[in-house]
């Protein structure tokens, strides 16, 4: 049958749904029935997955003219999902196609949600489409005979690329798919994405360096243009707008009509907290959302979050406060309308989330944002421009991961063992490791079966063993078993779960909150008050607490989030729109605050760098607005406070935010001194870094994640997790060992490089070093806080006062600031 009666097969097929392929679609059919690989870019909601399942099945039917009476049993195609929860929808679309054209293929999911009865008949028997996950995927090779498994594979598809790219699930990936290529030399690699905006390496960085694959390989965009329709709820006056976010709740009532006029509504909160808090405050003040609302986010159980997302589909829920654990892929039909609360930090999940809402061909996506204070209406600004002009932010891949090589290692030994020259060649065709050296790769070999340098004398970091012919194998089965356990790239503070005395499991709380509770404590979690029984087998125990008692509501670790390179430029190109007049909506709302702003000190335009100077009774204050993001300015903080130390005796406070950044002493600092000094110079910036933030407590806190993916630390038994500063104790003497006697460790390395690049993201401040001293430094002396400083002062009580005391003072300070 050839390449043009497949397809119109296909295209038949999708009349027969009432629907019209998109040329995008009909362009991967084609390229896919040419046996090439490559990287499909389009819309949320557009029929990205069909576009590919159509064209695995027609090529099965085509190379088995009697595949209605001799099927082949065996592997034919594999959909690897970041997202256990998509799964389903994927099997969905998978058996639909399968079925209908009367493949006789059977469809599988593999995923930590597979119960134990449906792992073994896979074993004996694979299904012929198997949708799973990077660390699903990474089991199965842990499996002896995977050779065989794969062998017949004759496509693999990485959904929502975008979300895997950039991390170390993608290096993961990475490896497993250098390894299936030599496996299954038919097997086709395809990627997936929506939102991202450095293609042409996403898709390098998915086939690796291989020259073969990268020139049978296509990019397909689908010149598609997805209505996004992004709308600001804006107050009836913006002189009541806060100052500071509390949580967006003083625009409930705007929210409350949004969702009473929509269908169904998702409201996204950038956070757990955020999202218990939000559902709690909605149901408090408008009881009747009783039986219509839910709530879903990752800490939840996994049957609570089931039954919500099917409650969504059948039409069942009104309105769902969720957090990212909604943004990808499922596709909700019902859901007409998103509400964003307080900033993303980034445009591309703005409009992943965005694409919730008209999640079907042709249907126009509707997102509300919600600023929780007023400087983030210029975000609200920005992000309405990044709609309307399809501007998302680059993914930048990990290079040298070597504690996710060694992990994947130890799994190629775990199973079948492996011969390292010829892994060698497969792991130098990766992105990643494609400038690993002969040295490094024969340290990496000498860790995984000596334990490196300084740990030889120790046998349990001794778990490869080499016979006769030279191949790596784990032949512990203790050591087999506690690395399969451990198989993964995401580390997280130890979690408990959380269950009733009586019986019944309703999620989970990070162990560093657990053991804050005292016998009787009530806490909000999942929408329900709860209190605080025992702490039993890694277990909290809980009761139904009274309604009328005061709560706290559970909270969970983790940076904040930072603005995206992109977000921050244009954020900053907002603000200079809004000071030579070009006004939005938005920045039209502002205009109380701009005054206030002009009145006080000055809206600094492209060519100005503006820094505030004035006197409280805390002491005083010198503020800096980069507009860089929250992780450059902690950086950039450090960096100059430090250099001013080294030319007066002076001790600082500091605090930082999205916008800018505050250096507080107890005595003036003569700015003009210390700028003849090269005060924001790029020069020795490294250095610099490295003594004002203690980079060696950072990167010690850096190597425990590390030593977990790389298998020094061994994380426990289900049931019986190590504690947390257990694993944090076990890590920093391995770190010590490495500093004092190994420094040339390439896990030691790798845990100050990461410190570096991704947590103090040194590229980005060296070039906001370089723009600041391109521009002219207006240095402005006020009388009081303005309106750009304000958010910044609180945010540093923010971690003195509790939440109460802190609104009455943050109150307390506007009244008095508004009365000039």
């Amino acid at each position: 049958m050839n390449r043009t009666k497949l397809i119109d097969i296909a295209e038949d097929w999708f009349y027969q749904q009432d629907w019209k392929p998109f040329p995008f679609q009909k362009q991967t059919w084609n390229a896919f029935l040419q046996g090439k690989n490559g990287l499909l870019n389009a819309p949320t909601g557009s029929g990205k997955t069909y576009a590919l399942w159509l064209p695995i099945v027609l090529n099965y039917i085509n190379e088995n003219p009697d595949y209605k009476t001799k099927h082949k049993p065996g592997l034919k195609a594999i959909w690897i999902t970041p997202l256990r929860a998509l799964s389903a929808e994927i099997k969905q679309a998978a058996s639909r196609v399968a079925d209908d054209l009367d493949s006789k293929m059977t469809v599988g999911v593999r995923t930590g949600d597979t119960t134990a009865s449906e792992r073994t008949k896979q074993k004996t028997k694979m299904p012929d489409l198997l949708i799973t996950t990077p660390e699903s995927l990474q089991l199965l090779i842990a499996t002896k005979g995977y050779e065989k498994i794969f062998g017949s594979c004759t496509a693999i598809i990485i959904d929502e690329w975008h979300e895997l790219l950039g991390t170390k699930r993608g290096v993961q990936m990475e490896l497993a798919l250098s390894r299936l290529k030599s496996v299954a030399p038919k097997m086709r690699v395809w990627g997936i994405s929506a939102t991202i905006g450095n293609l042409e390496l996403a898709q390098k960085v998915l086939l690796g360096n291989e020259t073969e694959a990268l020139e049978n390989s296509v990019l397909i965009k689908a010149n598609i243009h997805k209505k996004i329709t992004v709308k600001s709820i804006l107050p009836a006056k913006i002189d009541s707008y806060p100052w500071r976010g509390h949580m967006g709740l003083h625009l409930m009532r705007e929210v409350a009509k949004i969702i009473k006029s929509s269908k169904t509504t998702l409201i996204f909160t950038n956070t757990r907290s955020q999202c218990e808090i939000w559902f709690q405050a909605l149901l408090e003040k408008y009881p009747e959302f009783a039986g219509e609302m839910a709530m879903h986010h990752g800490s939840i159980a996994r049957e609570t979050r089931v039954w919500v997302e099917n409650a969504i589909k059948n039409e069942d829920l009104k309105v769902v406060v969720c957090t990212s654990s909604l943004d990808l892929g499922v596709d909700f039909a019902p859901v007409e309308t998103i509400i964003q609360v307080g900033g993303p930090k980034g445009v591309a999940r703005f409009l992943q989330r965005a694409g919730r809402s008209g999640h079907q061909p042709g249907k126009e996506s509707v997102i509300y944002f919600l600023a929780t204070h007023a400087m983030e209406l210029i975000e609200a600004s920005a992000l309405k421009n990044a709609a309307e002009k399809n501007i998302i932010e680059d993914r930048v891949p990990y290079l040298n991961s070597y504690d996710v090589l060694i992990q994947y290692l130890n799994t190629l030994a775990v199973s079948d063992g492996f011969y390292p020259d010829d892994i060698y060649k497969e792991v130098q065709q990766t992105f990643c490791f494609q400038n690993i050296t002969a040295d490094n790769w024969r340290w990496i070999l000498n860790f995984i079966t000596n334990g490196s340098q300084s740990l030889e004398r120790y046998d349990e970091f001794k778990k490869v063993e080499i016979d006769e012919a030279g191949l790596f194998k784990i032949n512990s089965r203790r050591t087999a078993m506690q690395h399969r356990m451990q198989i993964g790239t995401i580390v997280s503070d130890a979690v408990l779960s959380i269950k009733f005395v009586s019986g019944g499991y309703i999620g989970f709380i990070e162990e560093w909150f657990a053991s804050k509770l005292q016998k009787g404590d009530t806490f909000v979690f999942g929408g329900k008050k709860l209190e605080f029984y025992a702490l039993k087998n890694m277990q909290v125990l809980v009761r139904k607490a009274s309604v009328k008692r005061t709560a706290k509501t559970v909270s969970w670790m983790g940076g904040r989030m930072s603005f995206s390179a992109q977000m921050s430029e244009m954020l900053r190109a907002e603000l200079y729109a809004a000071n030579s007049g070009n006004m939005t909506p938005e920045l039209k709302a502002l205009e109380p605050v701009f005054s206030r702003q002009k009145k006080e000190s000055i809206i600094p335009n492209d060519n100005q760098f503006l820094i505030e100077k004035f006197k409280t009774r805390e002491g005083f204050h010198a503020v800096f607005y980069p507009f860089e993001g929250r992780f450059v300015h902690e950086a950039l903080a450090s960096v100059l406070s430090y250099r001013i130390s080294l030319l007066l005796p002076i001790t600082f406070s500091l605090a930082y935010n999205d916008y800018g950044f505050e250096l507080l002493s107890d005595q003036e600092i003569d700015l003009e001194s210390v700028f003849d000094n090269n005060l924001f110079t790029a020069d020795y910036l490294h250095e610099d870094l490295q003594q004002s933030l203690n980079a060696t407590e950072m990167a010690r806190r850096k190597f425990r994640d590390i030593a977990v993916i790389s298998g020094l630390l061994f994380t426990g038994m289900p049931g019986k997790f190590v504690k947390t500063k257990h694993l944090q104790n076990g890590s920093q003497l391995l770190f010590e060992v490495f500093r004092d006697y190994e420094p040339d460790n390439l896990l030691l390395q790798q845990a100050y490089i990461e410190t570096f690049e991704h947590q103090l993201e040194e590229g980005r401040l060296l070039q906001a070093l370089e723009r600041i001293n391109n521009q002219e430094i207006v240095v402005k002396n006020c009388e009081k806080p303005t309106p750009f400083s304000f958010p910044i002062i609180t945010d540093r009580l923010r971690e003195k006062l509790s939440s109460e005391s802190l609104a009455d003072r943050i109150a307390k300070m506007t009244a008095s600031y508004m009365k000039v």
